[in-house]
């Protein structure tokens, strides 16, 4: 008889692969509670809270983290207007050039961040605009425009036009027709782009080397400690705040898309 169980074989090394991906975040948060602050000893000599208080306490980690939470919300509510307005727009409308249009809006989230990173550093350049907070956002948009971008079309194709036909049909205007007939089935998709985007906003460093200048957000800071011999736990509590900050919203926005395919007007 055959069996839809999996063999040994695939258990082994679906554990291994598990392993593989999650034992170094382990290790992070290991290392959070050592009492060795020079190096990364293992097992660790022992176990202590105090590196949470001395995080707290030290002033120099507020800036940088009050800077990536500002860079983080303002280039998500961007990417929610511009992601969905796009969305809207390729999702409905046929027009030559159509595709190659889709391409390039998504081409930022494919590309190398180094490259992303030296377009824009040498397009501000040219253009003399000075490094600042808005620098740090508009890098940080590109690719948070493509995840929201991505959950909006995807949950827009699968709406009937039929929907919006018949909203027009019983006398709703443009706008009562979004806030009563898209929206609430748009909402949970665009939610969750936007958390999305938000966490891989708040720990980006690739394209932030580029675009701050000397402005320094908290994974900027956090690669910077790493080179000093002090403290080294410090920075792996931070490491959990960043954990926390990011693997939040990627749950949050897995549990709203997870029913998604049930949208109004879609055929069965």
């Amino acid at each position: 008889m055959r069996s839809d169980r999996p063999s040994l074989l695939l258990k082994i090394t679906a554990i291994g692969g598990l392993l593989f991906l999650h034992l170094p975040i382990l290790f992070i948060f290991l290392y959070a509670f050592t009492t060795e602050e020079r190096t990364y000893q293992f097992p660790p000599p022992g176990l202590t809270l105090k590196w949470f208080g001395v995080a707290w306490e030290r002033p120099d980690i507020w800036p940088p983290l009050y800077l990536s939470l500002k860079v983080a919300a303002i280039a998500t509510l961007m990417a929610m207007v511009l992601g969905t307005l796009a969305a809207a727009a390729m999702s409905r409308a046929r027009f030559f050039g159509r595709d190659q249009l889709s391409l390039l809006i998504i081409l930022p989230i494919a590309l190398p961040g180094v490259i992303t990173g030296m377009s824009l550093r040498s397009a501000f350049g040219i253009m003399d605009i000075p490094f600042s907070t808005w620098t740090i956002v508009l890098g940080h948009a590109t690719f948070c425009i493509v995840i929201v971008y991505n959950n909006a079309v995807a949950r827009m194709r699968r709406l009937s036009g039929g929907i919006m036909e018949a909203s027009a049909d019983l006398g709703a205007n443009a706008f009562q027709t979004f806030r009563y007939v898209l929206l609430p089935n748009l909402g949970s998709a665009l939610l969750a782009g936007g958390m999305l985007a938000f966490a891989l906003s708040f720990d980006e460093v690739i394209v932030t080397t580029f675009t701050a200048g000397q402005q320094s957000t908290l994974p900027i800071w956090m690669l910077n400690e790493l080179v000093r011999p002090r403290q080294r736990p410090v920075t792996n509590v931070v490491a959990i705040v960043v954990f926390a900050a990011t693997f939040v919203p990627i749950l949050i926005a897995y549990y709203l898309t997870r029913g998604g395919s049930e949208t109004a007007g879609m055929g069965k």
